[in-house]
C-alpha cells in the first residue's frame, strides 16, 4: 500500500483541524503521527503507510475524545 494523495491530504487536514480546535479550547493534544519515510513502494503486507493511517485514525479519535471532555 503506497500513500495516495487524497488519503494523505485527508489525514493532514484532520490533524490541522483538530489541532486548531484544541488550541482554541486550550486542550493539549499529543503530537500527530509523522509520515513514513521508509516505504519501498512495493505494496508490502503490513506497509508502513497502513501503520500510519491506523495511527492517524487513533489520533483523531483521541483528539475527539479530548475535545469532548474539555
Amino acid at each position: 500500500m503506497q500513500s495516495t494523495a487524497p488519503q494523505l491530504q485527508a489525514a493532514q487536514a484532520a490533524f490541522a483541524r483538530y489541532q486548531a480546535l484544541a488550541a482554541q479550547a486550550g486542550v493539549a493534544l499529543r503530537p500527530a503521527p509523522t509520515q513514513p519515510t521508509s516505504c519501498c513502494g512495493r505494496g508490502c503486507n503490513g506497509c508502513v503507510w497502513e501503520g500510519f493511517y491506523d495511527a492517524a485514525t487513533f489520533w483523531v479519535e483521541d483528539a475527539q475524545a479530548a475535545l469532548t471532555q474539555a
